[in-house]
C-alpha cells in the first residue's frame, strides 16, 4: 500500500477513527490494532512475506524474553547470535544471493572455471532492511542491558510492523518507539494538526518534486550517450532532487501519520542540502541510518579513536557497507567508497565536527563563505548520486565522462526539454522553503504562517493544487522500497 495512493487515503480514516473513537480507553486494544493494521499494510503488496515478519518477531521476542532470564555471558552470546543470523540470514538471501552468486561465478570464470549454479527468481521482500535493523536494535540493546526485554508480544509486534515507518523507515531504535506502546495514549489536537501539515509537505515533496523530477532523470540517464555535458549535468540535479525528494518525502508522512496516533518518530533529514561539508551532510541525510551504522557498527569498531590506520580502515567499512545496505550492486559500492574520500580528509585534520549548528543561525542568507562551502558539498554530492543512480559502473563512467567533456558549457537540451523546464521554478520555490524552515523539524513547521489563518490556509491549498495539478494518473512507487 503507497502513500500516495487512494488505498491508503482510505486506510488512514478508517485506522485513525477505529483507533481513537473505538478502542481510546484500552491501550492494549489499540496495540492490537496497530498490529493488525501494519500486517494489513504490508500484505497489500504480497501476504506471503507477512510469514517472514512474523517469523522475525517471534524469534526477536523470545530471544529478548531468554536474555531477560539468564546473567550468562556464554548463552547470552548464543541467544544474541540467533537474532543476528536469523535477521541476516533472511536478509542475505532475498537481497543479495544472486550478486554473490554471480560474482562467484565470474571469479571461477576469470580462473578458467565454470561454476554451474543457477540463479534464483528471488523477489526482494518490501521493506526487509528497515525492519530486520529495527529488531536488530532491539535484540543488541537487550543484549547489552540498555534496555529491558518486552514482556507484552502484541506491542513488541506492533512495534516491529509499525506501519508508518515499517517500509523505509525511519529506523527506529527500539529505545525510543517500543516504550511508547507501554503508555497509554491520549489525542492531541496540536499534535495531529502538525502531523498533518508534515503530511501533507510529505504527499508535496513525494508527488510533485520527486515524480516529476524522475521523468527528466530516467530520460536522460537512460539516453546520456546522446547527451551534452550540460544536459548530463541537469539529469544529474533532477536525480539530486527526485531522490531527496522521494525518500524525505515518504520520512514526512511516515513521522506525520505517527503523529496522528500518538507517536514521535526520529527525524530522519534534516535539510542535507545545505550542508557545508560532507560529514555535516551524513548527519543530516537518513539520520536513522546513518546513527544505527555510527552506534552499532562504527564505535565496535573502534569509531575514531585509534590511530590513522584505524580511522581511515573503520571510515572506509561504514560506508562502504552502507552502499552495500542499500542494494547488491558495485554502483553502491561505489557511491559509499566515494563518499568515504570526501569525508576521510576532514576526519584526519578534526574538522569532521565543526559544523554542528544549523547554516545562517542567525541571519536569513549564508555569508560568501557559507555558500561557496554549501555549493561545493552540493557539487560532490550530485557526483556521488550518479553512481547510485547509474545502472552500473561503466555506465556511471561514461555518464561523468560526458558531462565533464567540453560541452558542460553549453545550453542543456534534449527533446522534450521545454517541460523540464517547467519544473524549475517549482523546485526553487520548494528550495525557498526548505531554507525558511531549516532550524525546525521539517520544513512547514518553521515558515511561521500558523498565526495568520487566511495566510496558512491559502498556502496549504496552493499545496493541495499543486498536488492535483502535478501528479500523475498513476501510483508511483517510492525509491527506497527497492531497499
Amino acid at each position: 500500500m503507497l502513500f500516495n495512493s487512494l488505498d491508503f487515503a482510505i486506510f488512514l480514516p478508517v485506522v485513525f477513527i477505529l483507533y481513537w473513537f473505538v478502542f481510546n480507553n484500552n491501550l492494549k486494544w489499540q496495540n492490537l490494532l496497530v498490529a493488525a493494521a501494519s500486517y494489513l499494510f504490508y500484505g497489500w503488496w504480497d501476504w506471503r512475506f507477512l510469514s517472514l515478519i512474523l517469523f522475525s518477531t517471534l524469534v526477536d521476542y523470545f530471544v529478548g524474553v531468554s536474555l531477560g532470564r539468564t546473567e550468562a555471558p556464554g548463552r547470552r552470546k548464543v541467544l544474541l547470535w540467533i537474532s543476528i543470523l536469523v535477521n541476516l540470514g533472511f536478509l542475505g538471501f532475498f537481497k543479495y544471493y544472486n550478486y554473490f552468486l554471480d560474482n562467484f561465478k565470474s571469479a571461477f570464470s576469470i580462473a578458467g572455471y565454470e561454476l554451474n549454479a543457477n540463479s534464483l527468481n528471488v523477489i526482494l521482500p518490501v521493506g526487509i532492511s528497515f525492519y530486520t535493523f529495527q529488531t536488530l536494535s532491539y535484540t543488541i540493546d537487550v543484549y547489552k542491558n540498555r534496555l529491558e526485554p518486552a514482556k507484552d508480544f502484541i506491542s513488541f509486534a506492533a512495534f516491529v510492523s509499525f506501519f508508518p515507518q515499517l517500509v523505509a523507515g525511519p529506523i527506529e531504535r527500539a529505545t525510543n518507539l517500543l516504550p511508547q506502546f507501554y503508555k497509554n495514549r491520549k489525542f492531541e489536537y496540536s499534535q495531529g494538526v502538525d502531523g498533518m501539515r508534515q503530511i501533507l509537505w510529505g504527499l508535496f515533496k513525494k508527488v510533485v518534486i520527486a515524480d516529476n523530477c524522475a521523468v527528466y532523470a530516467n530520460h536522460i540517464f537512460e539516453n546520456s550517450a546522446d547527451m551534452s555535458g550540460s544536459t548530463l549535468l541537469l539529469g544529474a540535479i533532477f536525480f539530486t532532487f527526485q531522490i531527496y525528494g522521494d525518500f524525505s518525502g515518504y520520512s514526512d508522512i511516515a513521522i506525520g501519520t505517527a503523529r496522528l496516533f500518538g507517536f514521535n518518530l526520529m527525524q530522519n533529514f534534516a535539510f542535507p542540502y545545505f550542508s557545508r561539508d560532507i560529514a555535516e551532510f551524513w548527519r543530516r541525510w537518513h539520520i536513522s541510518l546513518s546513527t544505527w551504522f555510527r552506534d552499532y557498527l562504527y564505535i565496535p569498531l573502534g569509531g575514531s579513536r585509534g590511530g590513522t590506520w584505524m580511522k581511515v580502515r573503520n571510515t572506509f567499512i561504514i560506508f562502504i557497507v552502507s552502499g552495500f545496505w542499500h542494494g547488491a550492486n558495485w554502483t553502491f559500492i561505489i557511491w559509499g567508497a566515494l563518499n568515504a574520500v570526501y569525508f576521510l580528509p576532514l576526519l584526519l585534520t578534526k574538522r569532521n565536527r565543526q559544523n554542528m549548528e544549523v547554516v545562517a543561525q542567525n541571519s536569513y542568507l549564508p555569508s560568501f563563505k557559507e555558500l561557496g562551502q554549501m555549493s561545493l558539498t552540493f557539487g560532490l554530492t550530485v557526483i556521488a548520486w550518479v553512481f547510485f543512480r547509474a545502472e552500473d559502473i561503466g555506465h556511471a563512467i561514461s555518464y561523468l565522462n560526458g558531462m565533464f567533456s567540453r560541452s558542460l558549457l553549453s545550453i542543456p537540451y534534449y527533446e522534450g526539454i521545454g517541460f523540464a523546464i517547467k519544473v524549475i521554478p517549482i523546485i526553487f520555490i520548494f528550495f525557498i522553503i526548505e531554507w525558511l524552515g531549516r532550524k525546525d523539524r521539517f520544513a512547514l513547521e518553521g515558515l511561521k504562517i500558523y498565526n495568520y489563518p487566511k495566510l496558512s490556509w491559502g498556502f496549504y491549498i496552493c499545496l493541495v493544487c499543486l498536488i492535483g495539478l502535478y501528479m500523475f494518473t498513476f501510483e508511483t512507487n517510492f525509491i527506497y522500497f527497492q531497499f
